[in-house]
């Protein structure tokens, strides 16, 4: 037999994340719920015990349901798993035949049509999770009514219930053993029928004999309940049962039954009366003397005795003052004050808090000299219950009965179960009688108050609002009205988010659970206007009991003040930097004017010299040309870096041996004055970096620490490890995760709070006009935030700067590094290898091709993608595609090679670029069989790299 009591839910549904938010629901009202991955899971822990089901209809839909309908049909008598279905929009039971056979094959079925609010399913839930308890109730009580028959049937054949029969022709009784001790005989002693009708209570003998009579008359089952009074005078309740025999003519001819004694079972219930009846009786009273007449009129009429009462007393007299008793008839009142030592020594006992029971006062020697006195008052035997208050003997309560009397230990916890009662319920109204009284001092004052805080409620000019935990407004003050056209009609009963605007919803929620969670301090949001517009406003809120109490002040005013600054704010740092732009836009002009002269000017006396014939002269003009050139191409690569637009080349590098590379370089750049120390981590992870661009970087970073230290100092490049949490990462701007940290401090002027933060800023320098265009730290910033990566400035004045540098962390071992010999490219003995090159310039494509000649390799070219395209198409054999990124026609350079590579898989493709956007290339990560260089490039370095790919 399953005896769970589950109360906890069963959640079936498969589609999206309907199960989750199910649960949630389920849990925030309260209700514990799990979540069955599919239909196998949830009979299974319908059969191990859960107390209701939620499953959606197409969870249902087309399943195979023999397991689940095999449930339903296992269970128990006293089981009816209730089911709530989810159904679909219009999937009520009027317009879903589907519905209609869940409901025939699952029994208890309660259908909750999708969407719906979770106050609705939680509803549901709760009545279901009634029901369910209701259940195990019922399984409570089979079980109860299984085990009162089997003990009945174990009572019967062990001889517990006494047999009896009485014959009618002539009357006579023979009853066993049992069913004499029953009535108070012992086996030896006679007991007649006459002797079973003396023993019945007089008041209960005339109702026995109608039924026995009526069913001797009807020929049927006789049953009765009555009291029997024992030849020792104690009362005693019993139980008969029996059937009438007839002879073959129908007639009655004898009554045969069982009896047995139900004293201790009816003690229980007329005392059960006596406790609820004991109940109203309290209540009803107008005073605290009613309320302990009735306790004692309780007590008398449950224990049949002669009198009960309460009394007050004075412990110093020993004496009892009793105003007011209950007697049975005949009983003379005690009504009056009485001395304890009259009566014997038992005073005694009640001074030290000790109950005094007495079965017979002629027997207890506490009560043996003054046994006449107390059976003059008709208190042979008594019970005497003292009441304490702060260590002292205050009040005693009494039980007297005229015959001596057994006081079993129920009915002495009976007894104090009323005095508590009874004790309790007459503090409890001494209570509200003096609240009462201090309530009407206090009406008043509360009156005034109350008026005070409708004229605050009327009056203010902020919005006052008291709101129910599930976000409906229950009160609004005028200022609604007066600020947003709503009367407090059309807000009360609608939910806070009616009004809300709508890019504001989930804002507005977070804030409104943050208030449910105690306090919110302030939250600005607009509210929609009745005309449609829109307001802001700025709100606290406190949660007390279960309501929200807020308060709004009208801000919209303040709001377009701020906004308004904030424009102005705006255009003036817009107005800088387009300052600033103008300046670096007049000093780049000048140095590339100064650069094309340069290559301009040899070019023109190369041709000279030729023309001239004086060729020995030209290499000082070549060189001079490819100075310039090279100057040229290392500005450009600045102002890419600041754009973040520089095409990368990253690889996995060891940033220990990258700096290991440069000591002597910087060592130099920096000049004797300045001290280097090199403070590389043990262990160092491999970063993800373009390793030529972080040698600029940590160039710069040492140059610019030289010039902050005139007079000479140190500087101090560190690496480290640096493992980012959620809250370090977030003060970084990064993700959180593993990075390696690249740090360059020195000993220098340092810097203040302003130059901070502008120092990233294109274009500012804090160098005198002409030493500096701004852009280094520009460059360094757009290089490493395009790497993943971030740079912190840590610096006080005349304290010094750390420039640290967080690059992404690489799982992987480092490359070497290349070794490229500047060499001119031999020409070449005839190749059958074959190059497509495509560049929308000419002359890079004549360059090119010249190359490939003098490698001895055929040359293909066009203009465009799709003209390169055109040539991929043919039978042509193709060994390397060389191309620029930025090409015209719609289609960029990597388009054009990916495009490639679906005729030609495995096309090996060298990108040449001048300017490209990193997304071209795949966010710095190029695909295998693709490789980048950037213009401008010496032609044998192009040259060697050509062979090296057709080679590879």
């Amino acid at each position: 037999m399953n005896r769970t009591f589950a109360e906890w839910a069963i959640v079936l549904a498969p589609r999206g994340r309907d199960a989750a938010i199910a649960q949630a629901m389920l849990r925030e009202g309260g209700l514990e719920a799990s979540v069955a991955p599919d239909l196998a899971a949830l009979v299974s822990a319908l059969r191990t015990g859960v107390g209701f089901a939620v499953v959606t209809e197409e969870a249902l839909r087309g399943a195979d349901l023999r397991d689940l309908v095999g449930f339903v049909a296992d269970q128990a008598g006293w089981s009816d798993l209730p089911f709530i279905v989810l159904t679909e929009r219009g999937g009520g039971l009027e317009r879903n035949p589907g519905a209609v056979r869940l409901l025939d094959t699952l029994g208890n079925v309660t259908f909750l049509e999708r969407p719906f609010h979770p106050t609705t399913l939680l509803s549901l839930a709760r009545a279901a999770r009634r029901a369910r308890r209701r259940q195990y109730e019922a399984r409570k009580r089979l079980e109860d009514i299984h085990e009162g028959q089997e003990r009945l049937k174990l009572a019967l054949s062990a001889g517990g219930l006494g047999a009896w029969r009485i014959e009618f022709d002539p009357i006579s009784l023979l009853a066993d053993d049992e069913c004499k001790a029953h009535f108070g005989r012992q086996p030896d002693q006679p007991l007649a029928y006459a002797d079973l009708l003396e023993s019945i209570h007089p008041d209960d003998r005339a109702r026995v004999r109608a039924v026995a009579d009526a069913a001797i008359e009807r020929g049927e089952d006789y049953g009765a309940e009555y009291r029997v009074i024992w030849p020792d005078g104690t009362l005693h309740w019993l139980q008969t049962n029996g059937r009438v025999e007839v002879d073959p003519h129908d007639r009655p001819i004898r009554l045969v039954g069982v009896s047995h004694e139900i004293t201790e079972r009816r003690q229980i219930e007329d005392r059960q009366r006596a406790l609820l009846m004991l109940s109203d009786q309290l209540r009803e009273a107008p005073d605290a003397a009613e309320m302990s007449y009735r306790a004692a009129e309780i007590l008398g009429t449950t224990f049949d005795v002669s009198r009960a009462g309460y009394g007050t007393i004075d412990p110093a007299r020993e004496t009892i003052t009793v105003e007011r008793d209950w007697n049975q008839p005949g009983i003379k009142s005690l009504a009056g004050t009485l001395q304890f030592r009259d009566y014997g020594s038992y005073i005694e006992d009640l001074k030290r808090g000790e109950t005094t029971v007495i079965a017979d006062v002629r027997l207890d020697p506490r009560t043996i000299e003054g046994a006449p006195a107390l059976e003059a008052i008709s208190a042979r035997s008594f019970v005497n219950l003292p009441v304490i208050e702060n260590g002292a003997f205050v009040a005693l309560l009494y039980l007297n009965h005229q015959a001596s009397r057994h006081w079993s230990a129920e009915d002495l916890a009976f007894i104090r179960d009323v005095a508590d009662r009874t004790r309790t319920a007459v503090e409890r109204r001494k209570a509200e009688e003096a609240l009462a009284t201090l309530a009407e001092t206090l009406e008043r004052q509360v009156e005034e108050r109350t008026r005070e805080r409708d004229r605050t409620w009327q009056n203010t000019q902020d919005l006052l609002a008291i709101v129910a935990p599930d976000g409906a407004f229950i009160a609004v003050n005028p200022a609604w009205t007066r600020v947003l056209g709503w009367s407090p009609q059309e807000i009360v009963g609608q939910p806070y988010t009616v009004f809300n605007h709508p890019e504001e919803q989930a804002e507005s929620e977070a804030a409104h659970a943050k208030a449910r969670a105690g306090s919110l301090r302030r939250y600005e949001q607009r509210l929609r206007h009745k005309d449609g517009s829109y307001r802001w406003v700025s709100w606290v809120a406190t949660m007390e009991g279960d309501r929200i109490y807020a308060s709004g002040r009208h801000i919209t005013a303040e709001r377009e003040a701020r906004a308004a600054l904030e424009q102005t704010q705006d255009q003036l740092r817009q107005a800088q930097k387009m300052e600033a732009v103008g300046q670096l836009t007049g000093g780049l002009a000048h140095d590339f004017n100064n650069l094309l002269t340069a290559i301009s000017g040899s070019l023109e006396l190369i041709q000279t010299r030729i023309l001239q014939g004086e060729t020995d002269r030209v290499e000082r003009y070549v060189a001079m040309a490819q100075q310039a050139a090279k100057r040229a191409a290392a500005l450009t690569h600045r102002l890419l870096a600041f754009s973040r637009r520089q095409t990368l080349d990253p690889r996995p590098t060891d940033i220990n041996r990258l700096i290991a590379s440069l000591d002597d370089l910087l060592r130099r750049s920096v000049g004797p004055q300045i001290d280097i120390e090199i403070v590389g981590a043990g262990g160092l992870w491999t970063t993800l970096i373009d390793p030529n661009q972080l040698e600029n970087a940590l160039l710069n970073l040492c140059i610019n620490a030289r010039d902050a230290m005139p007079q000479g100092g140190r500087i101090t490049i560190e690496t480290a490890n640096k493992w980012l949490d959620a809250i370090a990462a977030k003060e970084c701007d990064l993700p959180p995760g593993q990075y390696v940290a690249l740090s360059v401090s020195d000993t220098g002027t340092g810097m203040d709070g302003q130059t901070i933060e502008r120092a990233f800023d294109p274009f500012y320098t804090t160098k005198p006009l002409g030493e500096g265009t701004g852009l280094g730290l520009s460059m360094i910033y757009g290089f490493v935030r395009q790497s993943g990566g971030q740079v912190r400035i840590y610096s006080e004045l005349g304290q010094g700067t750390t420039m640290r540098l967080y690059l992404p962390r690489a799982h992987g071992d480092a490359e070497a590094e290349p070794v490229v010999e500047a060499r001119i490219a031999p020409r070449g003995a005839p190749s059958d290898k074959t190059v497509l090159v495509v560049d929308d310039e000419p002359a890079v494509r004549m360059l090119v091709t010249d190359i490939l000649a003098d490698l001895g390799y055929a040359a293909l070219e066009a203009g465009d993608g799709p003209a390169g395209l055109a040539i991929l198409q043919t039978d042509v054999t193709v060994d390397l595609l060389i191309t620029d990124v930025g090409l015209p026609k719609g289609m960029n350079g990597r388009q054009f090679a990916d495009a490639a590579r679906i005729g030609r898989p495995g096309l090996t493709v060298l990108f040449i670029t001048g300017y490209a956007e990193n997304a071209v290339v795949g966010n710095g990560h190029l695909d295998p069989g693709m490789h980048v260089m950037t213009k401008p490039f010496g032609m044998d370095v192009l040259a060697g790299r050509i062979r090296d790919l057709i080679g590879a």
